[in-house]
């Protein structure tokens, strides 16, 4: 810190004038530093304003930018989730329909041509329903057919370079899902199927062939037609059977959504308060900054006054030359 010498009556050297002069640099280095700050809106522009805050922040963004991945992906299956469950609804409303034909066909009132005409349109109906199984696609991905199976990270633990620190959601459509591990979220329910048109085990149904449906009068409505009389009650039974398996799988996959929208909710509060701590850190507090500014651009003015009056002493202690 200065030290306020005269060193009395001195030519060569002036110490009071040396003050001043490195006051002055030090106010004018100091109003380049408020100056930087309040332009960037950053109190921390280098490495060397403060080492520990910005090993801080630079943490903290590293890790904010994972969770604004995560929450990324966390779009992404919530979109694939509402494409399947969108779909198996269709696929529901559908089924209902040709399980209605069906218990219409039931009924001894009907002649042959009008069960054979429900039986058709029935047929329409799973043609529908295969339409539906083609078209549900995401990323050139087939959803429904019974082969999709994907995983999303959502998150991580505290190390994120370990594999083992990833939180994964996982969607397992496939026809032989089954648990896998603690990670990932699976149906627990073999043989799972809906298409319609080249399945004989349709919606984990053994034997139930939708394609039948299309059969003339003899087969369809034959001894082992899908809507004979001896057959008629299996085939409405096994369709209910199908509409349930079909409920569960949506409902799988509503669980999914939900675990989806309360880890994007926790994401979104997360990526927020790393914002405000980083910014606690690493951002200029604009008021204070321009007081600092203030008080070191009169200190500046006061340097400059006193460095003037200093450089003018050795000049008065020549008169004693007189």
């Amino acid at each position: 810190m200065p030290t306020a010498l005269s060193n009395g009556a001195r030519i060569r050297t002036n110490i009071p004038a040396e003050n001043a002069y490195n006051a002055l640099q030090q106010s004018s280095q100091n109003i380049a530093l408020r100056q930087l700050r309040l332009s960037t809106g950053k109190r921390i522009n280098a490495a060397s304003d403060d080492v520990a805050g910005y090993i801080t922040s630079r943490s903290l963004q590293s890790r904010n930018g994972s969770l604004k991945s995560a929450l990324g992906s966390v779009g992404d299956a919530t979109n694939v989730a509402a494409i399947v469950q969108d779909s198996l609804d269709n696929i529901n409303t559908l089924l209902t329909q040709i399980k209605d034909n069906a218990s219409t066909a039931s009924s001894a009132a009907l002649a042959s041509d009008e069960k054979v005409a429900l039986g058709k349109a029935a047929y329409r109906l799973a043609q529908q329903i295969q339409t539906v199984v083609d078209s549900t696609t995401f990323a050139g991905k087939q959803l429904i057919d019974g082969t999709f199976s994907g995983e999303w990270v959502v998150g991580y633990k505290s190390v994120i370079e370990s594999a083992s620190s990833l939180l994964k959601i996982g969607i397992d459509l496939t026809t032989t899902a089954s648990a896998n591990g603690g990670e990932i979220d699976a149906i627990v329910n073999t043989d799972y199927n809906i298409n319609a048109l080249s399945s004989t085990s349709f919606a984990g149904v053994s034997g139930l062939d939708l394609s039948k449906l299309n059969d003339g009068e003899s087969d369809l409505l034959g001894a082992e037609g899908m809507f004979g009389v001896s057959n008629i009650h299996t085939t409405i039974g096994s369709l209910s059977i199908a509409l349930a398996n079909i409920n569960k799988v949506a409902s799988y996959v509503g669980g999914v959504q939900l675990r989806l929208d309360s880890q994007s909710e926790l994401l979104k509060s997360q990526i927020t308060n790393y914002n405000a701590a980083i910014s606690r850190i690493e951002d200029a507090d604009v008021a204070t900054e321009q007081l600092s500014l203030i008080k070191s651009q009169f200190l500046q003015q006061a340097s400059l006054i006193s460095l003037a009056q200093a450089n003018q002493q050795p000049q008065s202690f020549l008169q004693l030359f007189g």
